[in-house]
């Protein structure tokens, strides 16, 4: 991280967000494609340094998923195999996910549910990546404020011990936001796509160990422009 480099909490990145729809008027599809769009980017650059094509994609049923939906849609018009995988009640999924779900399913590319309860759900996760080159996470973003549950912590877990790279999208899955402590659990991740900001967790002592190599991208809209931001 460079000298200047902006940073935000849990709490400041949420009202950024919230500026930037409700004040300023960008629909968060919007803020969720570009999201999604720098992912994929940095996805196939990556994919060519490991020298693959396949890639699985595990979503949550947040907006935190539903930039990995549209990071998926951005590969597959770049030719890149997509295996992707919904990972909770898709009858939960928020709006503006469940719009993105919905538009690689009428694409035709298979979706798999993944049930968190699962007993067996490592040889699931081996069966859906094997092959694969780069996993991406996608499933908890930086909302997440109390300890993971039991079930997202055996999959995070499952997850880290495939021993394969993983790109985390905004923040490693169960990585605390402000503290930069697993909450029961977090991803291991090789490189991290943060979005606007740099996240204050993100600088305490331990955290590069689940962050792996930080990368900021903006999502359409300046965060100096945000009243709210004090360099």
């Amino acid at each position: 991280m460079t000298p200047g480099t902006p940073i935000l909490s849990r709490t400041q990145a949420r009202q950024f967000d919230r500026w930037a729809m409700e004040t300023i008027g960008i629909p968060g599809l919007v803020l969720m494609e570009n999201a999604g769009r720098s992912v994929a980017d940095f996805a196939s650059q990556a994919l060519k340094d490991l020298k693959g094509r396949q890639v699985c994609i595990f979503c949550g049923t947040g907006n935190n998923g539903g930039d990995g939906l549209v990071a998926a849609r951005h590969m597959i018009n770049q030719g890149i195999s997509v295996r992707l995988a919904i990972c909770g009640d898709i009858n939960r999924m928020t709006e503006d996910a469940r719009i993105n779900m919905d538009i690689l399913d009428r694409l035709g590319q298979p979706i798999e549910n993944l049930d968190l309860y699962e007993p067996a759900i490592h040889k699931v996760l081996e069966r859906l990546t094997q092959g694969t080159d780069l996993l991406i996470d996608a499933l908890l973003g930086t909302g997440l404020a109390g300890q993971v549950k039991p079930e997202m912590a055996r999959l995070i877990d499952a997850l880290n011990s495939l021993r394969r790279p993983i790109l985390a999208v905004d923040i490693p899955s169960g990585l605390d936001c402000d503290s930069g402590i697993p909450l029961g659990a977090a991803v291991r991740a090789r490189w991290t796509m943060t979005f606007v900001a740099y996240k204050k967790g993100f600088l305490e002592p331990n955290a590069p160990v689940y962050t792996g190599q930080v990368m900021v991208a903006q999502i359409g809209i300046p965060l100096a422009a945000w009243p709210g931001y004090k360099p």
